[in-house]
């Protein structure tokens, strides 16, 4: 099997180790031929690094790992390499004008894709990288399915149909991350719980509104990745909130930041309040 990663920041390259792990060939493009580098990890000899677009029309299944700003320009790149395999979006995001998700935008930029999916969870990228056990929830057609067990048979994988609500929870969880690391600085214990509980539900009310499945924010991808991201300082959301709190700028993508926006733009399209929300996202723009 050959497997074709889009994007190698530390997660796509995380998923490029991952996947030649188990066994399949890899071809991991970046913009420039540059990966994200682990220490203590060595890039597996089946991996093959490209910058080259064309590289990845003869992979048997995509996994895109772009960030969610870069998404949409990154699969109007994408197109015309696309033969027909499946597609894994592993980017966690919202796009901040549109509110539109990975798979609505997908849809867009290449239309003649029928078997896609989204892959999320509890997933720190150099705990994947170093091979420690991680499940995730995998959400698409059926041929999808199949293709991502074998592109990632070295990771746990629960499976589901509901690809939309598998993406709110990607998204959501990492708003409130964010909303949870400022607040470990400006709240006390009560109250974070309170806003915490708050702001899940808002999101919650926005991925049953647009088809979602209750029971994907209670798996892997639900409250399994809420309670990896939302309660560690490794969490880059968690941590940018923390940096917001104090006045420093957050390290790195924060994707938290784009992923208010963006289910803000959705919830006004959908007559959903979400107070917690605007209120998180009014704060960054103090």
């Amino acid at each position: 099997m050959k497997v074709g990663v889009i994007g190698a920041g530390a997660w796509g390259t995380a998923l490029a180790i991952a996947s030649a792990r188990g066994g399949t060939d890899v071809v991991l493009w970046s913009y420039d031929g540059v990966h994200k580098e682990f220490d203590g990890v060595e890039m597996p000899q089946n991996v093959r690094m490209t910058s080259d677009m064309g590289d990845m029309r003869d992979m048997d299944t995509w996994l895109v790992v772009t960030p969610g700003a870069f998404f949409r320009e990154t699969m109007r790149k994408a197109r015309d390499a696309y033969n027909g395999q499946p597609i894994i979006i592993c980017t966690k995001g919202a796009e901040s004008a549109t509110g539109q998700f990975m798979s609505e935008i997908l849809q867009t930029e290449i239309p003649e894709c029928v078997d896609f999916g989204a892959l999320s969870g509890p997933q720190f990228a150099a705990e994947v990288a170093r091979g420690v056990p991680t499940g995730s929830t995998l959400a698409g057609t059926r041929n999808t399915i199949v293709a991502g067990q074998g592109a990632l048979s070295s990771l746990y994988l629960e499976t589901s149909d509901d690809i939309i609500g598998t993406q709110v929870c990607g998204v959501g969880k990492n708003a409130v991350a964010l909303i949870c690391g400022y607040n470990s600085v400006k709240c006390e214990e009560n109250e974070r719980a309170l806003i915490f509980t708050r702001a899940w539900n808002e999101v919650m009310k926005i991925g049953i509104a647009m088809g979602g499945q209750m029971q994907s924010f209670l798996g892997l991808c639900g409250i399994g990745d809420l309670f990896l991201s939302a309660t560690s300082a490794t969490s880059r959301n968690f941590s940018g909130g923390v940096a917001i709190a104090n006045n420093t700028p957050p390290q790195g993508t924060v994707e938290g930041i784009f992923a208010l926006d963006g289910l803000i733009t959705r919830a006004k399209d959908l007559g959903i309040d979400v107070p917690v929300l605007i209120q998180m996202q009014q704060k960054l723009k103090i």
